[in-house]
Formats: structure tokens, sequence, C-alpha cells
């Protein structure tokens, strides 16, 4: 049986996808969200400083900030230790 995602989880799953620049579009695609929901995550994210846009070729990408990057190496830690098997996604 496959169980919902978290908010923790979801919020793990962008911050870890954004380490490299991304689209908007391809951040909603990779994570499978629906864009206002996707635009909600995101938002939050950037509010706390752990997103950032930055302009590359113009467009508008979102990458991870040091910020975030403290939190995700413990988050992951925790979260492989709690559960059995790794998230559905690549860290």
């Amino acid at each position: 049986m496959k169980l919902r995602r978290t908010q923790y989880e979801i919020f793990w799953e962008i911050l870890s996808y954004c380490r490299g620049a991304k689209s908007f579009t391809h951040v909603i695609n990779r994570c499978d969200l629906n864009s206002k929901i996707g635009q909600e995550h995101v938002d939050f994210l950037l509010g706390r400083g752990y997103l950032t846009k930055i302009q590359s070729e113009g467009k508008t990408l979102l990458q991870t900030t040091e910020r975030a990057s403290e939190f995700l190496v413990p988050f992951e830690r925790m979260y492989l230790e709690l559960f059995e098997n790794s998230p559905e996604f690549k860290l």
C-alpha cells in the first residue's frame, strides 16, 4: 500500500531536486504536484529563505539555498533511520 507523502517529504523532495537550478515546471512535474499545490510549497520555501529565484538565459529558476542545505542531511539521516525504505525520489 502506497501512503501519501507528508508535507515535509514534499518540501524535502523539492529542496533536494533544486540543488541544481530548476524551472518551476520541472519541479512540479518531477515532484508530481499540481501547479496550485506546487506554487504553495514553493512560496513557503521561498518565504523561509530555503529556495531562491535566479535568472539564467532569460528564465527564472529555483535553487536550494545554503540555509536549506543545513537541514537536508539531518532530515535524510532521520528519515532513513525511522523508515525501512528510502523515499521514492532520488536524493
